[in-house]
């Protein structure tokens, strides 16, 4: 069971007890707007289903998804990804954090210890994440974690009756710093 640290932040494997906090973040549906997975209105037991999904993933080493607990509460506040593409050598983040911890500077601090354990331990080459551009927030997140802006890929999605733009941000391993604090 993987359990990564920040200075305020635990990023632990998900619990079944995480279940009623996490629908209770997915009742806003801004959460879900800014997210390509996520739905609106969040059914009872998805909670669960994705929980189940999530260690599916971590059994196979395919992927790898945190919650997010703030330490001086000791609280779920979101979750936080890693996504492998071993032919490639390569991984993808992705996020999502409880509305009332947005600009918080929680997102891109764990992130950045993401992006270590991604260098570090799973030995990755690049590691990248999108974001839709109608929420530069995001984007901000990635940019601070060190991610680079790459690109746009113009009407890429198509969620609830519109066509969106996903934006990209990476880093090497040959632009990593390495971890800081």
């Amino acid at each position: 069971m993987i359990r990564l640290e920040t200075a305020r932040l635990l990023l632990r494997p998900m619990v079944y007890t995480d279940a009623p906090q996490i629908y209770e973040y997915m009742q806003d549906r801004d959460i879900a707007y800014n997210t390509s997975l996520i739905p609106y209105p969040y059914p009872v037991g998805a909670a669960e289903a994705w929980m189940q999904q999530t260690w599916e993933q971590a059994a196979s080493r395919e992927s790898y998804t945190f919650a997010v607990v703030l330490k001086a509460e000791d609280r779920m506040i979101g979750s936080m990804g890693i996504g492998q593409n071993a032919a490639h050598n390569r991984a993808e983040i992705g996020y999502w954090m409880g509305k009332r911890y947005w600009g918080q500077g929680y997102a891109s601090e764990a992130c950045r210890r993401v992006i270590q354990y991604g260098f570090e331990d799973l030995g990755l080459n690049r590691i990248q994440a999108s974001y839709f551009t109608r929420n530069p927030a995001s984007r901000r997140v990635m940019e601070k974690a060190g991610m680079r802006f790459e690109g746009v890929l113009r009407q890429y999605l198509f969620k609830w009756g519109e066509y969106i733009d996903l934006g990209y941000c990476s880093i090497l391993r040959s632009e990593w710093s390495g971890p800081t604090a």
